[in-house]
């Protein structure tokens, strides 16, 4: 998927809808190993500049492993499907998600609002 799209300047989070196509295991830097069945999944993120460069950057291939994010994004089974912004919170919105957790802790390691993952299998 590629995105050359500008987004409203109010948004300030965004989601990435994925999906593994076969059960995977990664090992998802200081996180640790992490399983993962095949199916679809959402990761909600946020930037709070430049949302449209943070979306580009993990739509590319060609990146430094930095977020739990990428090295999931990195595997040749995973694709980002659709990306979805919005105005609201990052941690609001992935509260609003149903879902499970296939990996806790997973995208959260800074969320004060105790989501427990920013990544869910929907």
């Amino acid at each position: 998927m590629r995105s050359d799209a500008s987004y409203p300047a109010t948004h300030i989070s965004y989601q990435l809808h994925i999906r593994i196509n076969k059960d995977i295991r990664i090992v998802a830097g200081a996180l640790g190993s992490c399983n993962f069945v095949a199916g679809n999944y959402v990761y909600t993120g946020s930037a709070r500049r430049n949302l449209a460069a943070r979306i580009q950057r993990h739509l590319s291939d060609h990146k430094k492993l930095h977020w739990h994010i990428d090295y999931l994004l990195a595997h040749p089974a995973v694709e980002i499907v659709e990306v979805k912004t919005a105005a609201i919170p990052e941690c609001q919105w992935n509260q609003t998600l149903s879902g499970t957790v296939p990996c806790s802790g997973f995208g959260a390691s800074d969320c004060r609002r105790h989501c427990g993952s920013h990544l869910k299998k929907v």
